[in-house]
């Protein structure tokens, strides 16, 4: 369990991690996404205990912005596929060393900084070299809880997850 337990910053993608990946259009032609409420309370219970949560994304999407300011992520940057500039920055604000994040990614977009963080994380199904690359897989798809499983594997690895199912139990 220790394997986690220095983590402070969890950085995630969007496209298959915070969503299931599909691009949903509706009638008009418009592209929506599908965010899954348990990943959403999850990224509040660790913000709650000192987890900072990072946002980094190769898309820019409206409903992905929405989503990421309605969590209170303020370390929300779009439109990047080289990840690991993005990663040095934010942990250079936070004051924080590469062995002290983890990354939760899918597809090859996310290798590199898989590369370059303490703990890579990938979902479930995620594309064969990305599972290959991380210390931690979790058992759900990605949109599908995946993240908050993230979440909670940090929090027993932190000690914390005892205070938190307290909290809220």
């Amino acid at each position: 369990m220790d394997l986690g337990a220095g983590v402070k910053l969890l950085i995630l993608d969007v496209d298959g991690v915070l969503t299931d990946g599909g691009l949903y259009y509706d009638h008009e032609g418009n592209v929506t996404k599908r965010f899954n409420v348990q990943d959403g309370l999850g990224i509040k219970i660790a913000q709650s205990f000192g987890l900072d949560i990072a946002v980094i994304t190769g898309l820019k999407h409206g409903a992905v912005e929405k989503r990421v300011r309605e969590l209170g992520i303020d370390e929300y940057h779009a439109g990047h596929v080289d990840k690991v500039p993005l990663m040095d920055a934010i942990r250079g604000r936070l004051e924080l060393e590469r062995s002290e994040v983890a990354y939760l990614g899918d597809d090859w977009v996310d290798a590199g900084v898989m590369g370059a963080v303490g703990l890579p994380m990938a979902v479930s199904n995620a594309q064969p070299e990305i599972l290959a690359l991380a210390k931690w897989i979790s058992q759900r798809a990605g949109g599908h809880g995946a993240v908050r499983e993230a979440v909670m594997f940090l929090l027993r690895c932190r000690g914390q997850y005892d205070a938190a199912w307290e909290k809220w139990s």
